[in-house]
């Protein structure tokens, strides 16, 4: 495996007489989101402010790439932390925000500083907030100008503690899809503190879990989910209780729990049918009219399709991304396929919702740009001795597109 960008050895912190960490192993890897989990007051802050130089353990090592973090420089560290709350300075304009990182760390002359500052500014698409204060812009906004402070200094690692604290389910995605947008675009390793179960799993690709002041896990979300530990019923299982998924329907554990439930009680029946949607589109409908927008058709279409599936005895998850999947029991294909293009037939009067939200976000960011929601259908035929993801799998690979949302300007002549 590659060598870790940050690496803690047995890190243990105290504070008085209450010891926050104790021995504490982890490793984080280069160009990956990785999110720490786990209840307040767990030390996930503590850990962070380890990470970035802010406190130094009582014992162990912490490590980048391979240097001991004492002997390196703070101020040569290519780090940037990004605060619960935006942290913006209200007195200050967007512009100055933003350029203040540069203003301070370095001796980059005036020139300088307002060619990098402008830049992020550009690919932000804050350009018409520029000489703005933060009470004269969106939350949303605020959020992109947070980021575009922490980016500015051009820092390898990103630090996030509790980004979408006290959003909504739409902005709440929103911001984590701005996140994992602009990771990927800049490249930086991002590293979060988040309580939001199952929504971050979505954009991580490692999870850390803290619990009883030691990493009791590390890995790919695909593999916490077979992870067995008391972390999961007293932890996960309680925060995710509390979050609103963005679309309400069943976390990819609630829907595995339900399939197996009805396995083990007959409900499937001798065969059952696995329908899998896909939404391409996402990333461009972000881009151009905002990630609220894309969210909110995400949530949309979501609500729908478990209403939907729901109102015959179907049971539904939203299993990455941008992919939702459907269990209809005691289903053969070809009932399946009548009751998915009865679907896609009533997706009609869902689009006319989308397409006015999106005009909505044209109007607020006076963009004339045309965003085009391609969904995909995919079914496969399952049987009660075959693995779920492999019937899922196989939905996958069926896939063809079903349906097309695209909004109208007045200039295409529609």
């Amino acid at each position: 495996m590659a060598t870790p960008l940050i690496e803690f050895k047995d890190v243990s912190k105290r504070f008085n007489d209450k010891t926050v960490l104790e021995r504490v192993n982890l490793q984080i890897y280069e160009r990956e989101v990785t999110t720490i989990i786990g209840l307040s007051g767990t030390g996930k802050t503590v850990l962070l402010k380890h990470i970035i130089g802010l406190l130094k353990p009582d014992e162990g090592t912490i490590l980048f790439r391979g240097t001991p973090l004492e002997k390196i420089r703070r101020r040569d560290l290519p780090m940037s932390y990004m605060f619960q709350g935006n942290a913006l300075f209200d007195s200050m304009t967007v512009f100055e925000n933003i350029a203040l990182p540069l203003q301070e760390t370095t001796n980059l002359g005036h020139d300088e500083i307002r060619r990098r500052v402008m830049t992020r500014i550009e690919q932000m698409e804050l350009a018409d907030a520029v000489h703005k204060y933060p009470s004269e812009i969106s939350g949303g906004m605020q959020k992109r100008v947070a980021l575009a402070r922490a980016l500015v200094t051009d820092p390898q690692i990103v630090l996030f503690d509790e980004p979408t604290t006290g959003q909504d389910p739409v902005r709440k995605n929103a911001i984590l899809g701005m996140i994992a947008q602009y990771q990927r675009t800049f490249g930086f390793t991002a590293v979060l503190v988040s309580h939001e179960i199952p929504d971050v799993y979505f954009i991580s690709n490692r999870i850390l879990a803290l619990y009883g002041k030691r990493i009791v896990f590390q890995g790919t979300p695909e593999e916490f989910e077979d992870f067995e530990h008391p972390f999961k019923e007293e932890v996960v299982h309680s925060l995710e209780g509390l979050q609103r998924e963005l679309t309400g329907l069943h976390s990819r554990r609630q829907f595995k729990i339900r399939y197996q439930g009805q396995l083990r009680g007959g409900a499937l029946g001798d065969s059952y049918a696995v329908a899998v949607f896909t939404l391409e589109g996402l990333d461009d409908v972000a881009a151009h009219l905002g990630h609220d927008a894309s969210q909110e058709a995400l949530r949309s279409l979501g609500v729908f399709l478990g209403r939907h599936f729901g109102a015959i005895g179907g049971f539904s998850t939203r299993h990455s991304i941008n992919e939702y999947v459907t269990v209809l029991p005691s289903t053969d294909r070809a009932e399946a396929e009548g009751i998915v293009a009865e679907y896609v037939h009533d997706l009609q009067a869902q689009e006319q919702a989308i397409l006015d939200i999106w005009a909505a976000a044209q109007k607020r960011s006076k963009s004339d740009a045309c965003v085009e929601l391609t969904m995909l259908a995919g079914l496969a035929q399952g049987r009660p001795d075959e693995d779920i993801d492999t019937v899922i799998a196989r939905a996958r690979q069926a896939q063809q597109v079903v349906s097309r949302i695209r909004c109208i300007n007045e200039g295409d002549g529609k």
